[in-house]
């Protein structure tokens, strides 16, 4: 029997088949007595139920604006507006800048200056016609424009900083529609293409748009492109599913050498995203790398959940996922420590186990990886735009509807981040320029997105992004309190130069709370491509740095200023790392489960979960 909030029920049985669904059990709303002598009316106020009426019109309405919610967004613009009427410096400042650039533009329009240039990075008018006129007046004035607002829409004294960011935001979304490059008949390129196909770039492209359409209307989802399959060529490293419940299969990896490592690995991916970003091609695969070079891996690969898991809560994903994963990889290689990888939430969630078997006295854990993962959310990037208590409680009502939240919701979150390139320059190039992607097998990954449980993403929200619970020693597990200070195990620690979602100086802060034994590094890329960095992928560089206890804590620019960057892949260095903190001397490898204690291997890799859509 396991515990889970206090409530007791038995453990899902280890079948060769996909277990049944578990739907939450429907409860009678509570009466309350009435005192005794006091008269009450005969019909009650019924709270609960004016509370769904309102819950009901808020979800329809998070439907229309994918979960975004119109009342944030107008407090912000409010809040700006009513520190901007009160500030008439400000305002002479910004009445200043438009009379500059308009100055500045004139200038540039007349060949008498040099005008506005587009921000470093940005590619939207790269094209040599954008420097000829009338294309070279519209991207000056647009670049004029873009400029002022960006000066605009900077924090103002007594302004509340999430408002800042939020109206800096939508400016730059508006502004991102509206720019030139967006439009066929401005953007010099769409028309020279044009030209050139006698139109046929439009009719192309018009067909791909019609098809796009139809897919949202039906609420299908693009299928993954036809050069990578699931199983084939990605996801493919061979193994065996040795254990399988209700919210995830666990993946025992086939060694490929004759020994292998005492200690196994246990790999616990993010569930935001399907667990194979770190099993692609064989020739970038993070799990055949460990495979090749002697350890036997196991991985979980999550449940893609509907409706009927919309209460799934954040904890049974450590209970149910993470430690029952331990139990499995305890009883398949028995006596022997293991060491523990984590990416992204799954390595957020990592760190909860670990502090809670420090807590609990369990000492299982060789050491512990977290790739691109946060305890500490103060700081937690520009995904925090979305998230304040408004926000989340009209999010809250919309994934209540539904079960859970959408694979599409979730990623045009992401995708406003940076629409310039991920909505807007992939729409050109594939509606008015007829030029797809070409496929990589990490933009297929990319396609492949999962539905979030609503009980379990609220928590995740609240818990840690808004009440930042975890570094804080407030985060309870089994109704005590656990504390990342308690994790004894030598810690690898890595951060992405330049991640958006687990920005590297939040992934730093783990040393402010932590005081084992660490190595961190800080590699080139994003949140993604900085993981799947293999040896002699060309351009990578990192810094590493270690230390073997307690120190002065060192401010990320600093640390950065005192570790200069080696050319190379991280991925030696975690080895390095993994072989210090392994027992001397290699074994037989393990047999594939453990039949005689229930682990059977029910199916080959990479099992079933993953092809859920």
């Amino acid at each position: 029997m396991t515990e889970r909030s206090g409530v007791t029920r038995p453990e899902t049985p280890e079948t060769d088949e996909q277990p049944a669904v578990r739907k939450p059990a429907a409860t009678a709303p509570a009466v309350a007595a009435e005192p005794a002598g006091v008269a009450t009316p005969d019909a009650a106020p019924d709270r609960q139920g004016y509370e769904n009426l309102d819950r009901a019109i808020q979800a329809m309405n998070a439907r229309i604006t994918h979960g975004i919610s119109p009342y944030a967004a107008q407090a912000a613009w409010e809040d700006w507006a009513k520190h901007l009427a009160i500030a008439p410096g400000r305002q002479m400042e910004l009445a200043e800048l438009a009379a500059e650039n308009s100055r500045k533009l004139m200038l540039g329009l007349l060949g008498a200056g040099e005008g506005f240039q587009p921000r470093k990075g940005d590619r939207r008018f790269n094209h040599e016609g954008w420097n000829t006129p009338p294309f070279s007046w519209w991207k000056q004035g647009y670049l004029a424009t873009e400029d002022w607002w960006r000066e605009a829409t900077r924090e103002m004294r007594g302004m509340r900083h999430k408002s800042a960011e939020r109206v800096a935001f939508q400016a730059k979304q508006v502004l991102d529609t509206l720019a030139p490059s967006n439009y066929p008949f401005t953007n010099p390129e769409v028309i020279e293409k044009t030209v050139a196909t006698g139109g046929q770039n439009l009719v192309a492209g018009g067909r791909k748009l019609a098809d796009d359409v139809a897919r949202d209307l039906a609420g299908e989802h693009r299928p993954l492109p036809k050069e990578f399959v699931v199983g084939q060529n990605i996801a493919c490293t061979p193994g065996k599913v040795v254990f399988r419940n209700e919210l995830m299969e666990l993946i025992q990896y086939t060694p490929t050498t004759k020994k292998v490592h005492r200690e196994p690995i246990l790999i616990v991916p993010a569930w935001i995203m399907k667990y194979y970003i770190l099993d692609l091609s064989p020739s970038n695969s993070v799990i055949r790398y460990l495979v090749e070079n002697g350890f036997t891996v196991f991985c979980i690969s999550w449940i893609n959940p509907d409706a009927s898991l919309s209460e799934m809560t954040l904890d049974d994903y450590r209970a149910n996922g993470v430690m029952k994963a331990l139990d499995a990889v305890s009883a398949i290689v028995p006596g022997r420590r293991i060491h523990s990888c984590g990416y992204c939430l799954g390595g957020t969630m990592l760190a909860i186990a670990a502090a809670a078997m420090a807590r609990d006295g369990d000492e299982r854990l060789a050491s512990v990886t977290l790739l691109a993962a946060q305890t500490d959310f103060s700081e937690a990037g520009e995904i925090t735009i979305f998230l304040d208590d408004s926000q989340v409680a009209y999010l809250e009502d919309m994934m209540q509807d539904q079960g859970y939240l959408d694979q599409d919701q979730m990623a045009g979150a992401f995708q406003a981040l940076r629409s310039e390139d991920l909505v807007w320059g992939r729409a050109i190039n594939r509606y008015l320029l007829d030029k797809d992607e070409k496929p990589f097998d990490i933009s297929a990954w990319n396609a492949d997105a999962t539905r979030m449980p609503y009980r379990m993403h609220s928590q995740y929200l609240r818990w840690l992004f808004l009440e930042n619970r975890l570094s804080g020693g407030r985060f309870e597990v089994g109704g005590d309190v656990i504390a990342l200070p308690d994790i004894d195990t030598p810690m690898f620690v890595l951060g992405t130069e330049t991640d958006h979602i687990a920005p590297w100086k939040s992934v730093y802060k783990l040393a402010l709370f932590n005081g084992a034994e660490q190595t961190f590094v800080l590699t080139s890329g994003g949140h993604n491509a900085g993981i799947v960095s293999e040896p002699g992928h060309r351009g990578r560089h990192y810094r590493v740095g270690r230390r073997k206890g307690p120190e002065r804590y060192v401010a990320p620019d600093s640390w950065v200023a005192g570790h200069a960057p080696q050319e190379g892949s991280w991925w030696p260095v975690w080895l390095e790392f993994l072989m210090e903190k392994t027992t001397p001397g290699d074994v037989s490898p393990p047999r594939m489960g453990a039949a005689s204690k229930g682990l059977k291997p029910i199916s080959d890799a990479p099992g079933t979960y993953v092809f859920q859509q």
